[in-house]
């Protein structure tokens, strides 16, 4: 199996990170070579967007957040592609397409800083039920200003389904899921599903 580049969107709070998880643990256990990353990244403007919700807004988080993202991809993505692992990234431009839109950038902006970066071979967008995703964010705590703002997860699983809509359209590979009532497991097992099925004449 060649390298793939799979991304992993939604709501903060949705479970994102455990389900990376539980896919890495299934593909490493098939033997696949497999890297998980994230974004906002681990380098020097990841942090700086990561670390400064409160400090950055509007365009300057937009343009921050495509920096990096170009770098990300350039510096840790393509290499590991190359190599033919398969890559999966915690967030990517379906979070760009809802939390900058819900700063106040217009979508069609946002899509064209983030344009030219590598589109994902899947984009997996995990969404739930409102009530849900609200009582695990009061037992872990918002990590951004994102996710203090009221009605912000109201307006971000919304958004998550406008943004899968839109990627679909610009002729990305989507898998929406949901993980309201879903086990981890399960979820994570349709995703490497996925991944295995042969896509873009690729064996």
């Amino acid at each position: 199996m060649t390298g793939r580049f799979i991304t992993i969107d939604g709501p903060g709070g949705v479970g994102k990170s455990t389900i990376l998880q539980a896919v890495t643990d299934l593909l490493a256990t098939d033997a696949i070579p497999v890297l998980a990353t994230r974004e906002p990244s681990d380098g020097a403007l990841g942090k700086m967007a990561r670390y400064g919700t409160d400090e950055y807004h509007g365009m300057s988080m937009a343009c921050l957040i495509a920096a990096d993202r170009y770098q990300h991809v350039d510096h840790e993505v393509r290499p590991a592609l190359a190599r033919g692992h398969v890559v999966v990234c915690d967030r990517y431009i379906a979070s760009s397409l809802v939390l900058q839109v819900m700063d106040g950038v217009p979508r069609d902006v946002v899509w064209e800083l983030n344009r030219h970066a590598d589109m994902p071979d899947l984009a997996v967008i995990v969404n739930a039920r409102v009530d849900v995703i609200t009582g695990r964010l009061q037992r872990r705590g918002a990590h951004s200003r994102y996710e203090r703002e009221p009605g912000g997860t109201e307006r971000e699983c919304a958004s998550y389904y406008e943004a899968a809509r839109f990627l679909m359209a610009a002729g990305v590979r989507v898998l929406q899921l949901d993980s309201s009532t879903a086990d981890v497991e399960n979820l994570a097992s349709v995703i490497v599903a996925a991944i295995k099925t042969p896509w873009k004449g690729q064996a």
